[in-house]
């Protein structure tokens, strides 16, 4: 099940620290947790905001992938490795305008690429370590310094923001990207390039 939103988004606050969750819970946190859970692929159930036997499972499926004690309770180890690897709403919608915005003229994996770069950058431990602080970082995107972030993106945009989410990386782990006809920086050509996608050089 992919949900979807395509409404406009501007920069949020962080939300506070997620509640440990577990069988019997139902807020919002949980609704939060059924949302990147659906994003990773592991559940596929209806958003109700409560945490059931489904909800359960697809925790200890999360928890076994990513090397995390499998107790099927979403604590501290858990959500730090949900917020890592996976988006919530806010977080997907943004994730889809920059798609959009520096992409939507290329192929759907020259989108999936663009999506790629801002979640390796999340995990990498060297840029900020949220989709949000990665975008709005000063001048790591010419379609937010243009206010082309703010258009609409497309179906397309958020089905590539899923793949990027999930693991589909194009890229080879590359950290830029850039258009060889514009760029007009010495310094990106100095990166290790990985591939060429469409118009981006994407490099490490």
């Amino acid at each position: 099940m992919l949900v979807f939103s395509l409404s406009g988004t501007q920069p949020q606050a962080q939300a506070k620290a997620a509640t440990t969750l577990a069988q019997g819970s139902a807020n919002g946190d949980v609704w939060d947790l059924q949302f990147r859970l659906n994003a990773l692929g592991y559940y596929s159930q209806p958003l109700d905001g409560k945490f059931g036997t489904q909800t359960a499972a697809a925790v200890r499926s999360f928890q076994k992938a990513y090397g995390l004690p499998v107790d099927g309770i979403a604590g501290t180890q858990t959500w730090a490795a949900l917020k890592k690897y996976s988006v919530n709403q806010s977080e997907l919608d943004m994730l889809a305008h920059i798609i959009y915005s520096e992409a939507r003229g290329e192929s759907y994996t020259g989108q999936v690429a663009v999506g790629a770069v801002v979640m390796n950058r999340v995990q990498s431990g060297t840029f900020p370590n949220t989709v949000q602080g990665v975008i709005f970082e000063p001048g790591a995107f010419t379609a937010v310094s243009d206010g082309q972030y703010y258009l609409t993106p497309d179906r397309t945009a958020y089905l590539a923001a899923y793949d990027a989410v999930r693991g589909w990386d194009p890229t080879n782990q590359a950290l830029y990207y850039f258009n060889p006809k514009t760029a007009t920086s010495t310094w990106i050509w100095s990166r290790p390039q990985t591939v060429t996608i469409g118009n981006h050089i994407f490099a490490r």
